[in-house]
């Protein structure tokens, strides 16, 4: 016997404030709004509304600061949770009449219609969630730190002198011997700070090297492709979390924004930069590998060979489109197709293919 006979199939959307978040119950059936209302943000206050709640729910809720933890306590109870991604819903982020219920409602809608149109995403579990907290902390430090150094630089640039290029790690040993002295009272504690900034760096980098052996094995493959370090490697791991989400290795470019955003209408189809969508750092760190694999210490490799190529074909853009939107793209193939296989990594498989065939 069907224990939910009588019962409507409803569909939830949910907007999540900081303090409290508004909730809107639609019948699946004929799409009446059955319940509005709002109940305070906390994982207590959601079980307590959603653990009872019979048949189980498909709620839709927008990413955001607690969609991670509000998504996981749902399913705990029961629900079919629908992350939407907020940069997708112009329905929701361009409406003239925007409220915290009309958000509501508007999301349980596109869920009831069908949810393909709230783009869905997947959030990583608790414990990818801490171990990348750990790395966006140590990016925030970076940040602080090269606030810092370039605050240092241009004040002795003030003074009519220059500091030494040197790498930010070393900055604060080099540049003290440089500081004008009428500078040292104001510069001295601001290069104290960047030194303790550095050692803390260095300390987040030593976790996360340790995280990734105890945790994250598969880190070891992607570390073979040179210009990928630790910090990359896990990057993109805890990124991406599970590599059989995409069933293409081509896919995870246009996950990261590395290809050319499209808005084709009729004949008209310009040609337009990267996208930019997904994870910023991990574009910024494989953006950052790619330079490294088209620099001067980059050795000989299909990703290099290709990226020269692609270089020649153009002006003074050309080397860095061939960075950003080819060897970039080229590298996250590379790296989701070295994850899948556990393959060794040959870097000059493809030439050696092409040769082989020419013979």
């Amino acid at each position: 016997m069907d224990g939910s006979k009588g019962h409507p199939k409803l569909t939830a959307g949910l907007d999540l404030g900081d303090r409290y978040s508004y909730l809107c119950l639609i019948d699946q059936e004929n799409g009446e709004v059955m319940e509005e209302g709002r109940l305070r943000t906390s994982p207590k206050a959601f079980r307590r509304r959603f653990a009872s709640e019979q048949p189980p729910m498909c709620i839709a809720i927008e990413a955001g600061t607690h969609s991670p933890w509000v998504s996981r306590v749902l399913e705990e109870c029961g629900h079919e949770v629908l992350v939407a991604n907020a940069r997708k819903l112009r329905l929701i982020y361009s409406n003239k009449r925007k409220t915290d219920e009309i958000d509501a409602e508007n999301l349980a809608r596109l869920a009831r219609v069908d949810p393909k149109l709230l783009y869905p995403l997947r959030h990583r579990g608790e414990e990818s969630q801490a171990h990348m907290a750990l790395i966006r902390s140590r990016e925030a430090l970076v940040s602080s730190r090269t606030q810092l150094v370039n605050h240092v630089r241009g004040a002795v640039k003030s003074f009519g002198h220059r500091l030494p290029k040197c790498p930010a790690r070393s900055f604060h040993k080099r540049a003290s011997e440089h500081i004008p002295e009428a500078l040292r009272p104001a510069l001295g504690p601001i290069l104290e700070q960047i030194g303790s900034l550095t050692e803390r760096i260095r300390n987040y980098d030593r976790k996360l090297e340790a995280i990734s052996k105890e945790h994250y094995p598969e880190t070891d493959l992607l570390r073979q492709v040179e210009g990928i370090g630790p910090l990359t490697a896990l990057t993109f791991v805890l990124t991406l979390e599970d590599p059989y989400r995409f069933e293409r290795s081509r896919s995870v470019g246009a996950y990261l924004g590395l290809v050319p955003a499209r808005d084709q209408s009729g004949d008209r189809d310009p040609q337009k930069r990267i996208s930019k969508e997904g994870d910023e750092m991990l574009r910024r760190l494989l953006v950052g590998s790619a330079h490294y694999v088209l620099g001067p210490f980059g050795s000989d490799s299909d990703l290099r060979r290709h990226g020269e190529k692609v270089a020649s074909r153009g002006g003074k853009n050309a080397k860095k489109r061939a960075v950003v939107v080819a060897v970039a793209r080229k590298l996250c193939v590379l790296l989701h197709s070295l994850w899948i296989t556990g393959e060794v990594y040959d870097p000059l498989h493809n030439a050696r293919r092409r040769e082989g065939l020419a013979a």
